[in-house]
């Protein structure tokens, strides 16, 4: 008998990756894909968005050819401030333009007196300035900056709703994609904010459904469920939101490390947004009050610093036992620096150094979102949750708090698939979808 499987493509930057996972949410196929970027009109570096379909279209065709499974449904999860733009036929009217693109600042100097200074807008929006990265600024410079393809524009969609109407055929939009630091959405009002419908482009955004809708299609003569896309950011929440029902804070660590508090529900103070926190929105409609820190790259680039330094191996570092004696004489030391090497006496000094002070910006960062909730649990997931001194550090950095590494195996994809569940999966959600490993 084929196995009961639900089809997940999660879609990153950098990494492409196609999951079947079983109705335990156990990962029984994976495929990864890296894809070479293309280039806008401008010369831009941008995704090769006619490759990445028919990539995708390709890789379920071919797993829907597998006699071992049975594929239910299909999902994506995505990331997010990315649009396409497509025609009255569907098909893309442009390219995909990269959240990094720069941003004219005459345009943006523009949209913001017309709509509201940077600071009200952002308080409005739960946006912080971020130029390109608030995809609402990339339709503003579209209708300004390239009126033809405005024209030719019938629907303006997410990324992650795009690449789900690639297998439903049906154009929507979503909360966690309107939600994630666009400046389209009015917290406050719950509807769009103004600005959107006197641009012109409110009739061309589809219409908002939640993030467990379905359709049903038939593909390759396979009767299969398709959801609508979901945020990866939101997605990665879920698994944590399904199994833990006291208040907790994720703490989600990559090149970014973001801290998300989905029982903070408090409006974005101005201190706060000076500081880079946003509000995300949950798959259920609820806000995620989030900070973000650089510290995954920080820590990257001064790893392989010490490492030059010393002549080693910067990966070794990543399991150097935690010794409190070093971290105990450092703490009387001037911060860390990667133009004073030559004052540790070795790497495991500098390193734990290092590891300190990025513990130190992560605890502020962390406790700019914690608020007035009673949060008691700290999960902590993704490279920093492996790095036993961080943990360590962590755990004495919120002596109030349960610190946990956390590990969910693929957290966006296993998302995307638990938001549709009762569309595909006929047992029940597993109790252990995240396993934990305390820090005291």
């Amino acid at each position: 008998m084929p196995v009961p499987v639900i089809a997940v493509f999660d879609i990153g930057k950098t990494n492409k990756k196609l999951l079947l996972l079983n109705e335990q949410y156990h990962i029984v196929f994976e495929q990864q894909t890296c894809m070479q970027e293309t280039t806008d009109e401008a010369g831009d570096p941008c995704e090769d968005l006619h490759l990445l379909i028919n990539n995708m279209r390709q890789q379920l065709a071919a797993v829907l050819a597998m006699e071992a499974f049975e594929v239910k449904a299909v999902n994506v999860s995505a990331y997010g401030a990315s649009l396409v733009y497509i025609d009255e036929s569907g098909a893309p009217a442009g390219p995909l333009y990269n959240y990094l693109k720069p941003y004219p600042e005459e345009l943006s100097n523009r949209f913001y007196a017309t709509y509201g200074d940077r600071e009200r807008f952002s308080h409005e929006t739960a946006s912080p300035a971020l130029d390109s990265l608030n995809a609402g600024l990339q339709l503003y410079r579209i209708r300004h900056r390239q009126p033809l393809l405005f024209s030719r524009t019938r629907y303006a969609l997410h990324l992650p709703q795009f690449l789900g109407y690639l297998f439903s055929g049906q154009v929507f939009s979503e909360m966690t994609s309107i939600g994630c630091h666009t400046g389209l959405w009015d917290f406050a009002r719950k509807q769009y904010h103004t600005w959107v419908d006197r641009e012109g482009w409110l009739d061309k955004l589809p219409p908002i459904v939640p993030a467990t809708r379905t359709t049903p299609v038939h593909i390759a003569h396979h009767a299969l469920q398709a959801g609508v896309g979901i945020h990866d950011s939101s997605a990665a929440l879920v698994p944590y939101l399904l199994q833990f029902h006291e208040p907790f804070v994720l703490l989600s660590t990559g090149t970014w490390c973001i801290s998300m508090n989905p029982f903070n529900h408090e409006p974005l103070t101005t201190e706060e947004l000076q500081q880079d926190c946003l509000c995300y929105i949950r798959y259920d409609g609820l806000p995620v009050k989030s900070s973000r820190l650089f510290a995954g790259h920080t820590h990257e680039t001064a790893a392989q610093e010490i490492a030059g330094f010393f002549g080693e191996d910067h990966q070794s570092y990543k399991v150097l036992p935690y010794d409190p004696e070093v971290t105990a004489q450092l703490a009387q030391s001037p911060e860390f620096s990667i133009l004073e090497m030559s004052r540790y006496e070795n790497s495991t000094a500098a390193y734990h150094h290092l590891v300190m002070m990025l513990v130190k910006q992560q605890q502020h960062a962390t406790r700019l979102v914690l608020g007035h909730t009673a949060v008691k649990k700290l999960f902590v997931d993704g490279g920093f949750a492996r790095n036993n001194i961080y943990m360590q550090l962590l755990a004495k950095a919120f002596p109030e708090m349960e610190v946990y590494a956390a590990t969910v195996s693929q957290a966006s994809a296993m998302g995307a698939a638990l938001v549709i569940h009762d569309s595909w999966n006929t047992q029940s959600v597993p109790a252990d979808l995240v396993q934990l490993k305390h820090y005291a």
